[in-house]
């Protein structure tokens, strides 16, 4: 049966930075693979109803795991949400992806959840996957760099 995790991390970052670090796709593209992998987006049309596609590479062996979707909810600094469809026949199922950034008084929490993942994915495995890109998206988001 498909299931639903939710992940949550506080980042020291203004909810603007965070939603470019969700929205941007050289962003997304930086600290959304998790380890041993790269990442392409081949589309993104942020908007409700738009469509996203982007891949997964395993930099061991080349092997692409492609998905995409659409956005159904888009709401800036505040929450998107948007399908999730694996290429992969072996993990059937239309995801919805829900994140939601909260102002909080050393940043902003970031909430993210998985409904209707296939059971072909080990919820730690999952788990595991997110840990490695919240650092990643910690390192993106949470340094103070002066304009100019």
């Amino acid at each position: 049966m498909p299931y639903t995790l939710t992940q949550i991390r506080v980042f020291r970052a203004p909810p603007e930075r965070l939603w470019r670090a969700l929205t941007t796709p050289a962003a997304i593209a930086k600290w959304n693979p998790p380890d041993g992998f790269v990442a392409e987006v081949h589309e993104l049309d942020l908007r409700e109803g738009g469509h996203y596609r982007m891949s997964f590479i395993n930099l061991g062996t080349g092997h692409r795991h492609g998905f995409g979707g659409s956005y159904r909810e888009v709401k800036p600094n505040e929450k998107l949400v948007a399908t999730d469809r694996f290429d992969d026949e072996g993990l059937p199922g239309e995801m919805l992806m829900t994140y939601t950034l909260r102002p909080v008084s050393v940043g902003t929490e970031l909430t993210v959840e998985q409904a209707g993942l296939p059971d072909a994915i080990p919820p730690e495995a999952c788990r595991l996957g997110w840990q490695q890109s919240f650092e990643l998206l910690t390192r993106l988001v949470e340094p103070e760099i002066p304009a100019g």
